[in-house]
């Protein structure tokens, strides 16, 4: 399948971005360039590691655009008008002088049920707060978060059980196909975006390490093995624990004290950790971890 007839300019940055860029690719659309954020210095030698799109975008001959601000490539995108853009998990806002420059508008992927948590975190927050569904929605862009008009919206219903990890995969695979599926309509001027009910609109926060932290005396037992799910791979959820500071990875709720791993949460339950990073840094079993550390 080719789609060379339309130019697509592709913002991205997180993980979250490549599934999408990588469908794009494979479906033959035309991706003129992609805009990413500069790359970073991370892990303890701060070395400095390029976004993942970039690397895709370089190994197909993409040229890849880093701005520090938007209007430093104005003239870029204006040089290849008529163009489209899609974006994905970009991680700026975009300011209307640039969505103007493209035809539609700019095309983008949020991992919900919009106007339904608009903001940085709605996969953690579907999970923190025990949603019984979440989804993706395709939008037109606007310069307010996460309130332009929506092209198609599909649910996804949650069994309680997922992962950060796990549901950030799921929805970039939904997300990609519903694009791909709704992409040459858009393109063709054939579907028009429905405004959204902003009475409706709920918002998420960005995420920081502290969020990790567990506070028995806040949280119900339930609620904290909401955030060990929530939180698996950023912020993670930290807990002192035989004197131990250890990061959860596996947890369950319980009525009854059962071990040194059982934790008694505000609503008189149980959180007992089943998996956890210990302070060697080593992912180990709880039962592995009381051997080990018990006094």
């Amino acid at each position: 399948m080719t789609n060379t007839s339309n130019r697509i300019i592709f913002f991205g940055t997180e993980e979250f971005s490549l599934t999408a860029l990588t469908g794009l690719i494979e479906a033959g659309y035309n991706i003129a360039a992609v805009v990413t954020k500069p790359d970073s210095r991370r892990g303890r030698g701060h070395q400095l590691v390029a976004p993942s799109v970039k690397v895709v975008a370089e190994k197909h001959n993409i040229p890849v655009w880093q701005p520090e601000k938007l209007k430093d490539i104005t003239d870029n995108i204006k040089a290849l008008q008529p163009v489209t853009g899609v974006l994905v998990s970009y991680g700026k806002i975009i300011p209307q002088s640039t969505i103007d420059l493209f035809t539609p508008g700019i095309v983008n992927v949020h991992p919900s049920l919009l106007p339904k948590y608009r903001g940085p975190s709605p996969i953690e927050s579907a999970i923190l707060n025990g949603d019984d569904k979440t989804g993706v929605t395709i939008m037109q862009l606007s310069a307010a978060m996460d309130a332009g008009p929506i092209y198609t919206a599909k649910e996804y219903a949650l069994t309680g059980r997922e992962t950060q990890p796990e549901l950030y995969h799921t929805l970039a695979t939904i997300g990609t196909n519903l694009l791909l599926e709704v992409l040459p309509r858009i393109l063709a001027n054939d579907l028009q975006p429905t405004p959204q009910d902003d009475t409706q609109a709920s918002y998420c926060q960005l995420l920081t390490k502290s969020d990790g932290q567990l506070d028995p005396d806040e949280l119900t037992a339930a609620g904290a093995e909401r955030r060990v799910r929530a939180y698996l791979k950023f912020p993670r959820v930290r807990l002192d624990v035989l004197e131990k500071d250890i990061i959860v990875t596996k947890a369950h709720t319980s009525q009854e004290k059962t071990n040194e791993l059982a934790i008694k949460f505000r609503d008189d339950n149980y959180l007992s950790i089943d998996e956890l990073i210990g302070p060697s840094g080593k992912t180990m079993s709880g039962e592995a971890f009381l051997k080990g550390y018990r006094r």
